[in-house]
């Protein structure tokens, strides 16, 4: 419901053009808005108020007050009272009713649009209720579209709703809102069914205004871009699982697309029971889990430079023969020799299935 403060905005403006009193008063008698003094207030007008809200009048005239309807799908909501003698009088007050009606209509259609998608990405809407509703609130229904999902590490005033308001609540096509305490949603129209180019940009400018504005560390994972509107929950959900699978595997990454996630995605949706028989297979008891950080950093930049010991050792400013030796010392632990590929790419997804299983670990 629109708020009493911005009735208020409203008919102050209205006063200081046209210098003529304006009292908003709801069906329950009660003052929402004025711009009376004491004296002049219809204070003591209650009962001619009811009477003439419950009447299928649209205007009545008592004294010097002209009393008008403000109406919301065919029924009272608000009394709008001028003060006057003349036409001018009744004739500001039609204008402020016009006025009063279509901020109660915009702000019941923004809430309904926020209402609207809440539902849809959350799968509860029949498929015809996703029709009938989306083109009552004027919502286009086959359109390329995206779901972001935005997370802001250690934002407990909320500032980066306010900032993605700021930047995005003005802009046509996009639309905004929460479903879970530390993730907005964010959904957005696009140009065309594959552009992720715009889709990624996009992304990015989200994290770096959360840095920039409010110094925020943000992270920002996205779905595929859906060409209809009853597949907004689609990308929705594929940007939740970007959101987990990003912290687990791609951490150092601030930005992570649903279809860019690769062999991260596949082990996010094995069966945990499946991932220990697979490390119990490759390791035993070994597991390597607690690779100190010169190890992990050497075994990255080894897969980073395609198994290269020349440009590796390069690049981490040692000796060749330092490099071999990790390398070395690895194989002996692990039982693994990462210069050879078919080890190398044991050692990557085993790496990354004991990241996925110290995480489960972590919610349990």
């Amino acid at each position: 419901m629109i708020s009493n403060q911005i009735i208020q905005e409203s008919i102050d403006e209205l006063k200081n053009i046209t210098k003529v009193d304006i009292c908003i008063i709801d069906m329950e008698g009660i003052i929402v808005a004025s711009t009376f003094e004491d004296k002049d207030s219809p204070q003591n007008m209650t009962d001619l108020i009811e009477n003439f809200a419950q009447s299928p009048a649209d205007s009545q005239i008592v004294g010097d007050y002209h009393m008008l309807k403000v109406m919301e799908e065919h029924e009272p909501l608000y009394v709008l009272i001028t003060k006057g003698t003349g036409a001018d009088a009744y004739m500001i007050g039609k204008i402020a009713v016009s006025q009063i009606q279509r901020l109660v209509t915009a702000y019941k259609e923004h809430y309904d649009k926020n209402n609207f998608f809440q539902n849809l990405i959350m799968d509860n809407l029949l498929l015809v209720d996703i029709y009938s509703r989306a083109k009552k609130l004027h919502i286009a229904l086959n359109l390329p579209r995206v779901v972001y999902l935005v997370e802001a590490q250690n934002d407990k005033d909320n500032v980066s709703m306010e900032i993605l308001k700021n930047i995005f609540n003005d802009q046509p096509g996009y639309y905004l809102t929460a479903v879970e305490q530390n993730n907005i949603v964010l959904i957005k129209e696009l140009s065309m069914i594959d552009d992720y180019d715009e889709a990624e940009r996009e992304a990015q400018v989200i994290v770096d205004m959360m840095n920039s504005e409010a110094m925020l560390a943000a992270r920002v994972a996205y779905g595929t871009i859906v060409g209809e509107i009853k597949e907004v929950s689609k990308s929705y959900k594929e940007a939740k699982m970007a959101m987990d699978v990003g912290k687990i595997f791609y951490m150092e990454k601030p930005v992570n697309a649903y279809n860019t996630l690769g062999i991260g995605r596949l082990i996010y949706q094995l069966p945990i029971n499946l991932c220990r028989i697979f490390i119990d297979e490759i390791f035993g008891d070994n597991v390597p889990d607690d690779l100190d950080d010169e190890m992990l950093i050497t075994v990255q930049k080894f897969f980073d430079n395609n198994l290269n010991v020349s440009e590796t050792s390069r690049q981490l400013f040692v000796h060749r023969n330092t490099l071999v030796y990790r390398l070395e010392k690895l194989h002996q632990s692990t039982g693994l020799d990462i210069r050879k590929f078919d080890d190398a790419l044991t050692f990557k997804i085993a790496l990354m299935v004991v990241n996925y299983m110290n995480y489960i670990d972590s919610l349990e």
